[in-house]
């Protein structure tokens, strides 16, 4: 990938001097294999320096032939298409956004039992805003984005009337299509994880791989109907829908005797262990988390 410096992203009060984390910033990227165009002749000398000793190359390419551009308009933003990408308040910064992109996605489904709207960003910071109509329901999902730290808006309108099987089956599908969308198909960075959580006498194990082959085992026994608005029958077959729209394997364990207690170590478990699992590593960043070169 070939990206453009902008003279603005290299301005700085002197010019013996080039802006804070610059040099870093183009030679991490340069360690990426991205190739670096910029404008030799609007730095001074001694930038001009600055940059030989660190062995960063201009390849010599303008804005027009490149693929991406950096620039600096009251802060730093990388555009491509002429539109911007990522923004950030510093060289270190939009040089991390380069490299790994954020990752976003919006799902809508809409059928004659539920119509569902769903936002989401892997790399947000546990903020939510969730209506499912069933309380318990949207306490439970506000323990992924917030202990998983996703941004996530869930809305869903469904025919509660009838039962709640349609809003918590048809809402897992949703979910788990937009982690996969969000996830996309390069999961360079990523790895395999597995979290153990209690809570007070209860105590879940999730393990999760996003290997593209679904599947879940489950080893969760729970003896009540209800845990407020929600049928326990229905939290094997969330979990389940679940793990086959994301793609992913998922090994479930919990014990306890306090209900509650139990489903929430599993949605809090389920969180730590996909928050985990997608933090994008960068030490191994574009290595893929398999020896078959492919998942």
């Amino acid at each position: 990938m070939k990206i453009y410096i902008h003279p603005t992203a290299l301005k700085s009060e002197s010019e013996s001097l080039l802006p804070e984390g610059a040099l870093f910033g183009m030679k991490y990227l340069m360690e990426a294999e991205y190739q670096l165009g910029f404008d030799a002749g609007s730095l001074s000398d001694h930038q001009q320096k600055l940059i030989e000793n660190e062995s960063i190359t201009n390849s010599g390419f303008g804005e027009a032939d490149a693929d991406g551009t950096i620039k600096n308009v009251d802060q730093y933003i990388f555009e491509s298409d002429g539109k911007p990408v990522e923004t950030a308040d510093s060289w270190t910064e939009i040089t991390r956004s380069i490299l790994f992109p954020s990752r976003k996605a919006e799902i809508s489904r809409d059928t004659k039992e539920t119509q569902i709207s769903i936002s989401i960003n892997l790399d947000g910071t546990g903020k939510s805003d969730i209506s499912t109509g069933l309380n318990f329901f949207d306490h439970m999902l506000d323990q992924i984005a917030r202990h998983g730290l996703i941004d996530l808006e869930l809305t869903c309108n469904g025919d509660l009337d009838v039962d709640e099987h349609h809003t918590i089956e048809d809402t897992a599908i949703a979910l788990g299509q937009a982690i996969r969308e969000a996830i996309s198909e390069n999961k360079a960075g990523i790895q395999r994880y597995g979290f153990v959580l209690p809570m007070d006498e209860a105590q879940a194990t999730v393990a999760i791989d996003l290997s593209d082959r679904p599947f879940l085992r489950w080893d969760v026994d729970l003896k009540r109907e209800y845990v407020g608005d929600f049928p326990t029958e229905m939290l094997e077959h969330f979990y389940y829908t679940l793990a086959m729209n994301v793609k992913a394997t998922l090994h479930v364990e919990a014990t306890g005797k306090n209900e509650h207690h139990i489903i929430e170590s599993i949605f809090k478990g389920f969180a730590k262990a996909l928050r985990f699992a997608i933090s994008r590593n960068e030490r191994i960043r574009g290595i893929l988390p398999t020896t078959k070169g492919t998942i």
